[in-house]
């Protein structure tokens, strides 16, 4: 590496003597965590957000993400290592700028970068000689040099010289019990040596294991990778469930038995459809960049295609069933939705399809109610806003009697199954938990 420059020298000894003062913008499911994270290794965090009813909870100590304990958040705010903030003038006080906002799809399934850019714009009116600049969101090979740099760089100071630009994506889990921000290796690159130095230094400060990349788009790459794997294995075996319910397979047997061959097979499960911000919405970011080389992604819009219509497949099972075993029809039907969050144990309800399955069941006349016990109420999304509001019922043997049929759409620890089929006229279980739980029903349909 040639001789370092006196900004960059500047920056690794305020790294090392934990003086950088560390602003992240967003405060969501990636920034809060890593905010927490980064304050509790000894660096003064400042957090920022436009939603001020975050930045009041925050700053009270409360937090509203469930891998973020409220008593460790409010030890950091007494302690002020960390505060939060709606003032982006503030940006001019920090060392670091880590950039954690949403990335996601227009209504033609096309990149959105309106938050990027946003914020990129916030920073060039507050940027300085010596700060470091690193964009998390999840985002298309390209965006950190293309987009980012070129917008940063308009105030005159350049990448690599005055400032320092890289890309280290975001892998949280919500719910993962196992891994959390600091045991989860941190992808970093830089735009440039010197880049890459600053920024492998604060986040092997921060987490447990850093790795190295070459260039931003690599590291945009990788991202991009996991959650291609992710979504198209998915897909797989979604497309697998409904060939093998024609055939009188099933798809769970199928799955547990090849599980336990000790290598060449790796476990992925069927669901009601894809959730979270990452896996629906990823790969259109690389389908999308794809087409500026001339290349189509068939693959991947294949699995896309088929996650898509999960919702559809379960909601046929569901009026299939109704007819079949109940002999009503799905207009006159009353459904209560058993777990509304995308995953189980987690309050996220980013791209639910539980909210899909509610829409193509009301569409048919049917009544829906939802019971999940992370989520009390909907909360407001871009593409189900007429659902915003709604309150989960109590769940009790009475209130369950309410109900035509059941459909388990997430399968939350926190659920007593064997009260829910005792309960039941008819269970369609998307999740395999009543066969998990070992519970038996004349009327459970799997979908």
């Amino acid at each position: 590496m040639s001789e370092l420059s006196e900004t960059c020298e500047t920056l690794v000894e305020k790294i090392d003597a934990r003086r950088a003062v560390v602003g992240i913008i967003g405060l969501g499911y990636v920034g809060l965590p890593l905010s927490v994270a980064t304050a509790a290794k000894g660096y003064d965090v400042l957090g920022f957000d436009v939603d001020p009813t975050k930045i009041v909870s925050l700053n009270a100590g409360n937090s509203y993400i469930d891998a973020v304990p409220s008593a460790k958040l409010s030890k950091l705010v007494d302690q002020n290592k960390f505060f939060a903030t709606s003032d982006f003038d503030k940006l001019a006080e920090c060392d670091i700028i880590i950039i954690c906002v949403p990335t996601p799809l227009s209504q033609q399934r096309e990149p959105d970068l309106g938050f990027v850019i946003t914020t990129a714009n916030d920073i060039l009116q507050r940027l300085r000689p010596g700060q470091a600049i690193v964009l998390e969101s999840t985002t298309f090979p390209g965006t950190t040099e293309e987009v980012l740099k070129t917008i940063l760089e308009q105030g005159g100071l350049k990448s690599g010289v005055d400032f320092f630009l890289g890309f280290s994506p975001e892998r949280e889990d919500p719910g993962n019990a196992t891994y959390h921000t600091e045991t989860i290796p941190k992808v970093v690159a830089g735009d440039g040596e010197q880049a890459l130095l600053v920024l492998t230094k604060f986040y092997d400060s921060v987490v447990d294991q850093v790795v190295p990349v070459s260039t931003p788009a690599t590291a945009e790459a990788v991202k991009i990778t996991e959650n291609v794997f992710r979504a198209v294995n998915i897909a797989l075996v979604n497309e697998l469930k409904l060939i093998f319910e024609k055939m009188d397979v099933d798809v769970w047997e199928v799955i547990d038995a090849a599980a336990t061959k000790p290598f060449g097979f790796m476990r992925f499960t069927p669901g009601p459809g894809l959730g979270g911000h990452c896996i629906p919405i990823d790969p259109f970011y690389l389908s999308w960049k794809a087409r500026e080389y001339g290349m189509t992604t068939r693959f991947i819009e294949l699995a896309g295609e088929i996650n898509v219509a999960m919702p559809q497949y379960v909601v046929s099972r569901m009026v299939d069933a109704l007819s079949e075993k109940l002999g009503l029809a799905a207009s006159k039907a009353r459904v209560l939705i058993v777990g509304i969050a995308y995953k189980k144990n987690v309050n996220d309800m980013r791209e639910s399809p539980a909210l899909a399955l509610i829409d193509l069941l009301e569409a048919k006349g049917t009544t829906t109610d939802y019971f999940d016990p992370h989520v009390p109420e909907i909360p407001p999304t871009r593409e189900h806003q007429q659902l915003a509001g709604r309150k989960s019922i109590n769940l009790s043997s009475d209130t369950i009697k309410n109900y035509d049929a059941v459909l388990i759409a997430t399968d939350h620890d926190a659920v007593d199954y064997a009260m829910v089929v005792q309960n039941s006229n008819l269970i369609v279980d998307t999740r395999n938990i009543i066969a998990k739980h070992a519970l038996s029903m004349t009327n459970v349909v799997k979908a």
